[in-house]
């Protein structure tokens, strides 16, 4: 298995495997979402490849002081076998290399699965509100 930045290329198979995860809100494309952590300068998309099927993503990029992470997901075959862990290696790996100090995600609060997932590895609830704005009206 291969983790990798995604090309665009890959944008339809990461938004088919985001769609299969449950990730995806009508309100949201996610091959713009993709297209533009491509096109970034602080953004990427990885991907795990099981030969030449995308078996994994995750969506990093920062802000030069907090990372983030979106997308972790993994193809419903290989739930179970440490992926989803491997998949944030790569991901904390890639922020320290761009010299981040601090990661964050966004979990839904009740998704206790994945609550629970990001506990296993090290992640706390930072005892902070997420609040948003849209600035661009959504499309559906």
């Amino acid at each position: 298995m291969k983790i990798r930045d995604l090309t665009s290329a890959n944008i339809d198979a990461a938004a088919a495997l985001w769609h299969q995860s449950g990730l995806t809100r009508p309100w949201n494309s996610p091959e713009r979402d993709a297209q533009r952590a491509l096109d970034g300068d602080t953004s990427t998309v990885l991907g795990a490849f099981l030969e030449e099927r995308l078996v994994g993503t995750v969506m990093v990029g920062h802000d030069g002081h907090r990372g983030w992470v979106y997308y972790l997901a993994v193809d419903d075959s290989m739930r179970g076998t440490g992926l989803g862990k491997r998949m944030m290696a790569a991901a904390e790996n890639w922020l320290r290399t761009n010299g981040v100090v601090k990661v964050q995600l966004m979990v839904r609060s009740d998704n206790d699965l994945v609550l629970g997932f990001y506990e296993h590895l090290g992640y706390e609830d930072a005892n902070v509100q997420v609040r948003s704005k849209w600035l661009i009206q959504a499309t559906s």
